[in-house]
Protein backbone atom coordinates (compact mmCIF):
# COMPACT_ATOMS: atom_id res chain seq x y z
CA UNK A 1 0.00 0.00 0.00
CA UNK A 2 1.31 3.70 -0.82
CA UNK A 3 2.13 5.66 2.06
CA UNK A 4 -0.86 8.42 2.28
CA UNK A 5 1.49 10.78 3.77
CA UNK A 6 3.40 13.64 2.30
CA UNK A 7 4.11 12.18 -1.69
CA UNK A 8 5.93 15.19 -2.77
CA UNK A 9 9.23 13.61 -1.35
CA UNK A 10 11.38 10.85 -3.78
CA UNK A 11 7.77 11.24 -6.21
CA UNK A 12 8.20 13.48 -9.99
CA UNK A 13 5.18 15.84 -9.95
CA UNK A 14 2.49 14.64 -12.64
CA UNK A 15 1.67 17.48 -14.97
CA UNK A 16 -1.84 18.54 -15.49
CA UNK A 17 -3.52 16.32 -17.37
CA UNK A 18 -5.33 18.65 -20.14
CA UNK A 19 -7.53 15.68 -21.79
CA UNK A 20 -9.11 14.40 -18.89
CA UNK A 21 -9.65 18.15 -17.11
CA UNK A 22 -13.29 19.48 -17.10
CA UNK A 23 -13.86 22.04 -19.91
CA UNK A 24 -13.26 25.40 -19.19
CA UNK A 25 -12.02 24.62 -15.34
CA UNK A 26 -8.50 25.68 -14.10
CA UNK A 27 -7.25 25.95 -17.10
CA UNK A 28 -3.97 27.91 -17.83
CA UNK A 29 -4.69 31.49 -19.96
CA UNK A 30 -2.19 30.60 -22.83
CA UNK A 31 -3.90 34.07 -24.76
CA UNK A 32 -0.47 36.33 -25.36
CA UNK A 33 -1.18 39.85 -24.30
CA UNK A 34 -1.27 42.45 -27.45
CA UNK A 35 0.71 45.96 -27.00
CA UNK A 36 0.43 48.69 -29.41
CA UNK A 37 3.67 49.82 -30.63
CA UNK A 38 4.61 53.26 -31.53
CA UNK A 39 5.25 53.15 -35.34
CA UNK A 40 1.60 51.46 -35.13
CA UNK A 41 0.32 54.56 -33.45
CA UNK A 42 2.37 57.08 -35.53
CA UNK A 43 0.46 55.56 -38.66
CA UNK A 44 -3.25 55.99 -37.00
CA UNK A 45 -2.08 59.25 -36.55
CA UNK A 46 -1.00 60.45 -39.85
CA UNK A 47 -3.75 58.40 -41.46
CA UNK A 48 -6.29 60.52 -39.28
CA UNK A 49 -4.64 63.98 -40.84
CA UNK A 50 -4.47 62.86 -43.96
CA UNK A 51 -8.60 62.08 -43.86
CA UNK A 52 -8.62 65.58 -42.59
CA UNK A 53 -6.60 66.65 -45.26
CA UNK A 54 -9.39 65.18 -47.70
CA UNK A 55 -12.13 66.71 -45.96
CA UNK A 56 -10.66 69.96 -46.00
CA UNK A 57 -10.50 70.04 -49.86
CA UNK A 58 -13.52 68.04 -50.55
CA UNK A 59 -15.88 70.56 -48.38
CA UNK A 60 -14.23 73.86 -47.96
CA UNK A 61 -13.88 76.48 -51.22
CA UNK A 62 -10.46 77.57 -50.83
CA UNK A 63 -10.03 78.94 -54.52
CA UNK A 64 -6.13 79.38 -53.86
CA UNK A 65 -5.43 75.82 -53.29
CA UNK A 66 -2.92 76.80 -50.40
CA UNK A 67 -0.79 79.43 -52.78
CA UNK A 68 1.15 81.88 -49.82
CA UNK A 69 -1.02 85.48 -50.32
CA UNK A 70 0.36 88.69 -49.64
CA UNK A 71 -2.16 90.68 -47.69
CA UNK A 72 -1.80 94.30 -48.33
CA UNK A 73 -4.21 96.91 -46.71
CA UNK A 74 -5.67 98.75 -49.50
CA UNK A 75 -8.41 101.64 -49.49
CA UNK A 76 -10.61 102.44 -52.53
CA UNK A 77 -14.13 104.24 -53.41
CA UNK A 78 -15.98 100.83 -53.98
CA UNK A 79 -14.69 99.37 -49.92
CA UNK A 80 -15.64 102.74 -48.51
CA UNK A 81 -18.94 102.59 -50.03
CA UNK A 82 -19.61 98.58 -49.48
CA UNK A 83 -18.73 98.84 -45.98
CA UNK A 84 -21.42 102.18 -45.59
CA UNK A 85 -23.82 100.03 -47.02
CA UNK A 86 -22.97 97.04 -44.64
CA UNK A 87 -23.33 99.80 -41.98
CA UNK A 88 -26.29 101.26 -43.19
CA UNK A 89 -28.57 98.77 -43.83
CA UNK A 90 -28.31 96.41 -40.50
CA UNK A 91 -27.37 93.67 -42.49
CA UNK A 92 -24.87 91.02 -42.43
CA UNK A 93 -22.77 89.85 -45.14
CA UNK A 94 -20.78 86.85 -45.30
CA UNK A 95 -18.41 87.87 -48.60
CA UNK A 96 -18.13 91.18 -50.16
CA UNK A 97 -18.80 90.15 -54.61
CA UNK A 98 -17.29 93.54 -55.69
CA UNK A 99 -18.25 97.03 -56.82
CA UNK A 100 -21.25 97.70 -59.05
CA UNK A 101 -21.07 97.81 -63.00
CA UNK A 102 -19.74 100.64 -63.81
CA UNK A 103 -21.57 103.36 -65.89
CA UNK A 104 -20.25 105.29 -68.75
CA UNK A 105 -19.96 108.08 -67.30
CA UNK A 106 -17.87 106.09 -64.37
CA UNK A 107 -15.77 105.04 -67.05
CA UNK A 108 -14.98 108.36 -68.53
CA UNK A 109 -14.02 109.43 -65.10
CA UNK A 110 -11.53 106.22 -64.77
CA UNK A 111 -10.18 107.31 -67.94
CA UNK A 112 -9.25 111.40 -66.81
CA UNK A 113 -7.68 109.23 -64.21
CA UNK A 114 -5.32 107.13 -65.63
CA UNK A 115 -2.38 106.34 -63.86
CA UNK A 116 1.30 108.63 -64.55
CA UNK A 117 3.80 107.08 -67.21
CA UNK A 118 5.72 104.64 -64.96
CA UNK A 119 2.97 103.44 -62.47
CA UNK A 120 2.66 99.97 -62.39
CA UNK A 121 -0.21 97.84 -61.72
CA UNK A 122 -0.07 94.85 -58.95
CA UNK A 123 -2.55 91.98 -58.22
CA UNK A 124 -3.72 92.05 -54.67
CA UNK A 125 -5.58 88.59 -54.33
CA UNK A 126 -8.35 88.16 -50.92
CA UNK A 127 -6.83 85.09 -49.34
CA UNK A 128 -10.76 84.10 -47.83
CA UNK A 129 -12.79 84.87 -50.94
CA UNK A 130 -10.22 84.61 -54.10
CA UNK A 131 -11.22 87.80 -55.28
CA UNK A 132 -8.67 89.94 -56.96
CA UNK A 133 -7.99 93.33 -56.97
CA UNK A 134 -5.86 95.86 -58.96
CA UNK A 135 -3.25 98.21 -57.26
CA UNK A 136 -1.58 101.08 -58.73
CA UNK A 137 1.81 101.71 -57.77
CA UNK A 138 2.81 105.75 -58.97
CA UNK A 139 6.09 105.58 -60.53
CA UNK A 140 8.57 108.64 -60.06
CA UNK A 141 8.38 109.98 -64.07
CA UNK A 142 11.10 112.73 -62.97
CA UNK A 143 13.72 109.77 -62.60
CA UNK A 144 12.90 108.47 -66.11
CA UNK A 145 15.60 109.98 -68.40
CA UNK A 146 14.05 111.07 -71.58
CA UNK A 147 14.87 108.40 -74.56
CA UNK A 148 15.43 109.56 -78.08
CA UNK A 149 12.83 107.59 -80.27
CA UNK A 150 13.29 105.42 -82.75
CA UNK A 151 12.50 105.65 -85.97
CA UNK A 152 9.93 102.64 -87.38
CA UNK A 153 10.37 104.10 -91.34
CA UNK A 154 13.81 103.19 -90.82
CA UNK A 155 14.07 99.45 -89.26
CA UNK A 156 13.73 95.75 -91.16
CA UNK A 157 11.92 92.95 -89.79
CA UNK A 158 14.64 90.22 -90.12
CA UNK A 159 14.68 86.79 -88.41
CA UNK A 160 17.27 88.02 -86.08
CA UNK A 161 15.21 91.05 -85.01
CA UNK A 162 15.11 94.99 -86.20
CA UNK A 163 17.76 96.03 -87.99
CA UNK A 164 18.57 99.51 -90.03
CA UNK A 165 17.48 100.47 -93.62
CA UNK A 166 16.84 103.57 -95.67
CA UNK A 167 13.09 105.03 -95.15
CA UNK A 168 10.87 105.15 -98.35
CA UNK A 169 11.30 108.48 -98.48
CA UNK A 170 15.22 107.98 -98.66
CA UNK A 171 15.77 109.23 -94.99
CA UNK A 172 18.93 107.56 -93.77
CA UNK A 173 20.22 106.29 -90.73
CA UNK A 174 23.69 107.61 -90.33
CA UNK A 175 21.66 111.48 -91.17
CA UNK A 176 19.13 110.85 -88.37
CA UNK A 177 21.49 110.02 -85.82
CA UNK A 178 24.06 112.02 -86.64
CA UNK A 179 25.42 114.02 -84.27
CA UNK A 180 26.58 117.16 -86.24
CA UNK A 181 28.69 120.17 -84.74
CA UNK A 182 28.17 123.48 -85.27
CA UNK A 183 31.13 125.49 -85.98
CA UNK A 184 32.01 129.16 -85.69
CA UNK A 185 33.01 130.59 -89.05
CA UNK A 186 36.83 130.47 -88.52
CA UNK A 187 36.91 126.86 -87.89
CA UNK A 188 35.58 125.65 -90.40
CA UNK A 189 38.64 125.12 -92.11
CA UNK A 190 40.58 123.77 -89.44
CA UNK A 191 41.91 120.57 -88.91
CA UNK A 192 39.42 117.66 -88.27
CA UNK A 193 40.21 115.22 -85.31
CA UNK A 194 37.56 112.63 -84.99
CA UNK A 195 38.13 109.66 -81.83
CA UNK A 196 36.75 106.47 -82.07
CA UNK A 197 36.44 104.79 -78.28
CA UNK A 198 35.67 101.15 -79.30
CA UNK A 199 35.27 98.28 -76.85
CA UNK A 200 31.96 100.46 -75.11
CA UNK A 201 29.83 98.07 -72.53
CA UNK A 202 32.53 95.68 -72.67
CA UNK A 203 34.60 96.99 -69.14
CA UNK A 204 32.20 98.16 -67.26
CA UNK A 205 34.76 100.87 -65.29
CA UNK A 206 36.11 101.92 -68.67
CA UNK A 207 32.76 102.69 -70.03
CA UNK A 208 31.65 104.43 -67.16
CA UNK A 209 34.65 106.53 -67.59
CA UNK A 210 34.43 107.17 -71.20
CA UNK A 211 30.66 109.08 -70.00
CA UNK A 212 31.86 110.35 -67.38
CA UNK A 213 35.21 112.46 -68.52
CA UNK A 214 35.18 112.39 -72.20
CA UNK A 215 33.29 115.11 -74.28
CA UNK A 216 30.31 114.71 -76.96
CA UNK A 217 32.48 114.85 -80.39
CA UNK A 218 33.86 111.69 -78.81
CA UNK A 219 32.29 108.71 -81.17
CA UNK A 220 31.49 105.54 -78.94
CA UNK A 221 31.77 101.92 -80.48
CA UNK A 222 29.67 99.52 -78.79
CA UNK A 223 30.22 95.80 -79.13
CA UNK A 224 27.58 93.68 -79.69
CA UNK A 225 28.40 91.28 -76.96
CA UNK A 226 27.44 93.73 -74.00
CA UNK A 227 24.70 93.88 -71.55
CA UNK A 228 21.91 96.24 -72.09
CA UNK A 229 23.15 97.81 -75.33
CA UNK A 230 19.79 99.31 -76.21
CA UNK A 231 20.23 101.39 -73.13
CA UNK A 232 23.97 101.54 -73.59
CA UNK A 233 23.33 103.35 -76.87
CA UNK A 234 20.41 105.74 -76.06
CA UNK A 235 22.23 106.77 -73.40
CA UNK A 236 25.29 108.00 -75.46
CA UNK A 237 22.34 109.69 -78.01
CA UNK A 238 21.13 111.65 -74.99
CA UNK A 239 24.58 113.23 -74.33
CA UNK A 240 25.13 113.65 -78.20
CA UNK A 241 27.98 111.15 -78.81
CA UNK A 242 27.54 109.39 -82.23
CA UNK A 243 27.05 105.93 -81.85
CA UNK A 244 28.57 102.97 -84.42
CA UNK A 245 28.14 98.88 -83.94
CA UNK A 246 31.66 96.98 -84.06
CA UNK A 247 31.55 93.98 -86.19
CA UNK A 248 34.33 91.32 -86.16
CA UNK A 249 36.07 90.38 -88.54
CA UNK A 250 38.55 87.61 -89.56
CA UNK A 251 42.50 88.26 -88.41
CA UNK A 252 45.39 86.78 -90.21
CA UNK A 253 45.50 84.55 -86.90
CA UNK A 254 42.10 83.12 -86.51
CA UNK A 255 41.27 80.99 -84.71
CA UNK A 256 44.12 81.65 -82.23
CA UNK A 257 42.73 84.83 -82.10
CA UNK A 258 39.20 84.97 -82.40
CA UNK A 259 37.14 88.42 -82.08
CA UNK A 260 34.28 86.54 -81.02
CA UNK A 261 30.99 84.84 -82.10
CA UNK A 262 29.19 85.75 -85.44
CA UNK A 263 32.44 87.04 -86.72
CA UNK A 264 32.58 87.31 -90.26
CA UNK A 265 34.82 84.97 -92.36
CA UNK A 266 36.77 84.57 -95.32
CA UNK A 267 35.69 80.78 -95.42
CA UNK A 268 32.14 81.45 -95.06
CA UNK A 269 29.74 82.61 -98.08
CA UNK A 270 28.44 85.71 -98.87
CA UNK A 271 24.94 84.53 -97.73
CA UNK A 272 26.10 83.44 -94.44
CA UNK A 273 28.08 86.76 -94.21
CA UNK A 274 25.14 88.60 -94.67
CA UNK A 275 23.48 86.56 -91.89
CA UNK A 276 25.82 87.15 -88.93
CA UNK A 277 25.94 90.97 -90.19
CA UNK A 278 22.00 91.36 -89.59
CA UNK A 279 22.34 89.12 -86.61
CA UNK A 280 24.79 92.07 -85.36
CA UNK A 281 22.86 94.69 -86.29
CA UNK A 282 19.53 93.61 -84.83
CA UNK A 283 21.64 93.94 -81.59
CA UNK A 284 20.60 97.60 -80.88
CA UNK A 285 19.44 100.59 -82.50
CA UNK A 286 20.16 104.52 -83.14
CA UNK A 287 23.93 103.65 -84.96
CA UNK A 288 25.30 106.16 -87.61
CA UNK A 289 27.48 103.23 -88.69
CA UNK A 290 29.36 100.34 -88.66
CA UNK A 291 32.84 99.83 -87.44
CA UNK A 292 34.99 96.57 -88.66
CA UNK A 293 37.45 94.99 -86.03
CA UNK A 294 40.36 93.13 -86.05
CA UNK A 295 39.77 91.87 -89.57
CA UNK A 296 42.79 92.32 -91.67
CA UNK A 297 42.23 89.32 -93.49
CA UNK A 298 38.69 89.64 -93.99
CA UNK A 299 39.16 93.48 -95.19
CA UNK A 300 42.03 92.18 -97.45
CA UNK A 301 39.17 89.63 -99.79
CA UNK A 302 37.47 91.54 -101.95
CA UNK A 303 34.86 88.54 -102.46
CA UNK A 304 34.57 88.45 -98.77
CA UNK A 305 34.55 92.58 -97.96
CA UNK A 306 32.28 93.40 -100.80
CA UNK A 307 28.97 92.12 -100.42
CA UNK A 308 28.94 93.15 -97.01
CA UNK A 309 30.17 96.66 -97.52
CA UNK A 310 27.07 96.58 -100.70
CA UNK A 311 24.78 95.58 -97.93
CA UNK A 312 26.14 98.43 -95.52
CA UNK A 313 25.66 101.13 -97.87
CA UNK A 314 22.30 100.05 -99.00
CA UNK A 315 21.30 100.60 -95.76
CA UNK A 316 21.82 104.34 -95.23
CA UNK A 317 25.04 103.59 -92.87
CA UNK A 318 28.95 104.63 -93.31
CA UNK A 319 31.81 101.91 -92.27
CA UNK A 320 34.68 102.27 -90.82
CA UNK A 321 37.42 100.82 -91.36
CA UNK A 322 40.14 100.35 -88.05
CA UNK A 323 43.28 100.02 -90.30
CA UNK A 324 44.21 96.80 -89.06
CA UNK A 325 45.59 95.45 -92.89
CA UNK A 326 47.67 98.10 -95.10
CA UNK A 327 46.38 96.06 -97.90
CA UNK A 328 42.52 97.13 -97.07
CA UNK A 329 40.17 97.01 -100.10
CA UNK A 330 37.62 98.84 -98.05
CA UNK A 331 38.45 102.66 -99.29
CA UNK A 332 38.36 101.07 -103.15
CA UNK A 333 34.50 98.99 -102.65
CA UNK A 334 33.06 101.85 -100.40
CA UNK A 335 34.01 104.01 -103.42
CA UNK A 336 32.08 101.84 -105.82
CA UNK A 337 28.84 101.54 -103.98
CA UNK A 338 28.59 105.64 -102.75
CA UNK A 339 29.07 104.48 -99.13
CA UNK A 340 30.82 107.15 -96.43
CA UNK A 341 33.78 106.06 -95.26
CA UNK A 342 36.90 106.71 -93.02
CA UNK A 343 39.73 104.76 -92.09
CA UNK A 344 42.02 105.09 -88.93
CA UNK A 345 45.09 107.02 -89.08
CA UNK A 346 46.65 106.38 -85.89
CA UNK A 347 45.72 103.34 -83.03
CA UNK A 348 46.16 105.60 -79.72
CA UNK A 349 46.79 102.64 -77.45
CA UNK A 350 48.27 100.12 -79.12
CA UNK A 351 51.10 100.51 -76.56
CA UNK A 352 48.69 101.03 -73.44
CA UNK A 353 51.44 103.39 -71.62
CA UNK A 354 50.73 107.12 -70.76
CA UNK A 355 53.84 107.94 -72.67
CA UNK A 356 53.13 106.12 -75.92
CA UNK A 357 49.05 107.16 -75.58
CA UNK A 358 50.49 111.05 -75.91
CA UNK A 359 52.84 110.33 -78.44
CA UNK A 360 50.12 108.58 -80.48
CA UNK A 361 48.13 111.87 -80.45
CA UNK A 362 50.78 113.66 -81.02
CA UNK A 363 50.99 111.90 -84.01
CA UNK A 364 47.64 111.78 -84.71
CA UNK A 365 47.32 115.96 -84.53
CA UNK A 366 50.30 115.56 -87.33
CA UNK A 367 48.17 113.79 -89.68
CA UNK A 368 45.05 116.27 -89.05
CA UNK A 369 47.23 119.02 -89.79
CA UNK A 370 48.47 117.11 -93.20
CA UNK A 371 45.49 116.08 -94.15
CA UNK A 372 43.30 117.79 -93.53
CA UNK A 373 41.22 115.56 -90.95
CA UNK A 374 42.82 112.10 -88.86
CA UNK A 375 40.67 109.08 -86.90
CA UNK A 376 42.05 108.22 -83.79
CA UNK A 377 41.05 104.78 -82.43
CA UNK A 378 41.39 103.92 -78.61
CA UNK A 379 39.58 100.96 -77.00
CA UNK A 380 37.50 101.76 -73.36
CA UNK A 381 40.42 100.98 -70.43
CA UNK A 382 40.18 103.73 -67.79
CA UNK A 383 44.41 104.42 -68.57
CA UNK A 384 43.47 105.09 -72.71
CA UNK A 385 40.21 107.17 -71.14
CA UNK A 386 42.20 109.52 -68.81
CA UNK A 387 45.01 110.31 -71.66
CA UNK A 388 42.70 111.09 -74.22
CA UNK A 389 40.45 113.25 -71.91
CA UNK A 390 43.31 115.61 -70.46
CA UNK A 391 44.47 115.82 -74.36
CA UNK A 392 41.12 116.64 -75.38
CA UNK A 393 40.82 119.85 -73.12
CA UNK A 394 43.65 121.15 -74.99
CA UNK A 395 43.70 119.77 -78.27
CA UNK A 396 41.35 123.00 -79.81
CA UNK A 397 43.89 125.59 -78.41
CA UNK A 398 45.90 124.01 -80.69
CA UNK A 399 43.74 124.76 -84.06
CA UNK A 400 42.29 121.75 -83.97
CA UNK A 401 38.49 120.85 -84.32
CA UNK A 402 37.57 118.02 -82.36
CA UNK A 403 34.61 116.29 -84.22
CA UNK A 404 31.92 113.28 -84.54
CA UNK A 405 32.80 110.47 -87.16
CA UNK A 406 30.25 111.38 -89.45
CA UNK A 407 32.04 114.74 -89.91
CA UNK A 408 34.86 113.36 -91.55
CA UNK A 409 33.46 110.06 -93.34
CA UNK A 410 32.80 111.09 -96.42
CA UNK A 411 31.96 109.19 -99.93
CA UNK A 412 35.32 107.83 -101.32
CA UNK A 413 35.77 108.18 -104.83
CA UNK A 414 36.17 105.20 -107.12
CA UNK A 415 39.98 104.07 -108.51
Amino acid sequence: MLDSGDDSQGIDAVPPDDLNAPLGQDRPDKTPKRRLALPQVLAGIMGLFGLLVVSWAAFVNDPLGGEPVALVPTKSPADAAAKTAIAGGGKEHSRYDGPPQETPDAKAEAAKTAPPPGSKTITIIDGSSGKSQEVVIPGNSSSLAPKPPSDARMLETTRHGAIPKIAADGTRPSAVYAQPRELAADRRTAPRIAIVIGGVGISASGTADAFTKLPAPVTFAVAPYGADLQKLAERARAEKHEVLLQVPMEPFDFPDNDPGPQTLLTSLTADQNLDRLHWLMSRFEGYVGIAGTMGARFTSSEAALAPVLRDTARRGLIYIDDGASPRSVAGQIAGSNNLPFAKTDIVLDATPTPVEIDRALTRLEMAARENGSAVGLATAQPATIARIAEWAKKVESRGFVLVPISMVAVKAKSS
